[in-house]
């Protein structure tokens, strides 16, 4: 198929190549067009607006940090919603409100157009290891229709049901992945204060029952020298999932109080200027508070 991809993030730099290599033609653009260039050596072609993208490609992608990211590449004068051609698919990867995502998606609807929520669940490294997840809501048709280029993206593909559903089950997942991340840091953070060196620790919490796919590639960021120069999500982006989820439990009247602890350490992290690693940083939080240097 031609595709085209919109965001060339962290995330989009990894999936473009699964596409390239799964044999689709794919069109990117960025803000940052600097961003694209490893890309663009791989084979991917490059057009100067979203709207450019979007008037070659069967389905447009876009991947973006926040709502207002989406809207402005989705509906603005050289938006995707001006080039999509009747019967292209717009799906949107982004992790952003629920009723943002509606929105959005009525726009494109209003023109005869179809926008599906397709966030994906992973990081670099479950993208890499080929073990991503992507969830779709919206017209079960067009997901039909695309979901062999999902699989090229991540092997586990599920459709959740009608528009935004699939962002709204995707900030449930972030909660509880935001949860158990944090927990693992409180939890090594009590064995260190008990006399458990750190590696054993972590090591362990890595062969015990309480073991899952994220701690197993997060867990280490927290030994000494372990920690990426690159996070796979820093603080402040992994907050904003956060906000969204505290938001969406306001809005349903569901209970949500371990998101608002977890967003209560994310706010300690920045308190203490290390927001900019990854997240699973806040282990420091809990050690400064035990006293532990």
């Amino acid at each position: 198929m031609n595709l085209g991809f919109v965001g060339l993030g962290v995330m989009g730099q990894g999936i473009v190549p699964r596409l390239i290599a799964a044999g689709h033609r794919v069109t990117g653009w960025n803000r940052s067009k600097d961003k694209a260039k490893p890309l663009i050596a791989q084979g991917m072609a490059w057009a100067d607006t979203p709207r450019a993208v979007a008037a070659g490609s069967d389905l447009v992608f876009s991947c973006l940090t926040d709502g207002a990211a989406v809207r402005a590449v989705a509906l603005g004068e050289d938006g995707v919603i001006a080039g999509l051609a009747p019967g292209a698919v717009y799906a949107d990867m982004s992790t952003i409100s629920p009723d943002a995502s509606r929105e959005i998606s009525a726009a494109f609807a209003a023109k005869g157009l179809t926008m599906l929520d397709t966030p994906i669940s992973g990081s670099p490294v479950t993208l890499a290891q080929g073990s991503a997840s992507v969830m779709v809501g919206g017209d079960k048709a067009a997901f039909d229709r695309i979901e062999p280029v999902l699989r090229a993206i991540g092997p586990k593909v599920t459709y959740i049901g009608a528009s935004a559903l699939a962002v709204q089950m995707k900030i449930a997942i972030n909660l509880l992945l935001m949860v158990e991340v944090i927990a693992f840091g409180e939890a090594v953070a009590l064995a260190e204060k008990g006399g458990v060196t750190r590696e054993i620790a972590v090591d362990a919490i890595l062969k015990s029952v309480a073991a899952s796919p994220v701690l197993g590639y997060r867990g280490p960021f927290i030994l000494e020298g372990k920690m990426p120069a690159v996070p796979l999500a820093d603080v402040t982006l992994q907050q904003k999932d956060m906000v969204l989820a505290l938001d969406l439990g306001r809005k349903l009247g569901s209970p949500v109080p371990l998101a608002a602890a977890a967003n209560e350490m994310m706010n300690a992290c920045r308190g203490l200027g290390i927001d900019a690693n990854d997240f699973v940083v806040a282990h420091q939080v809990y050690r400064r508070l035990g006293g532990q240097s």
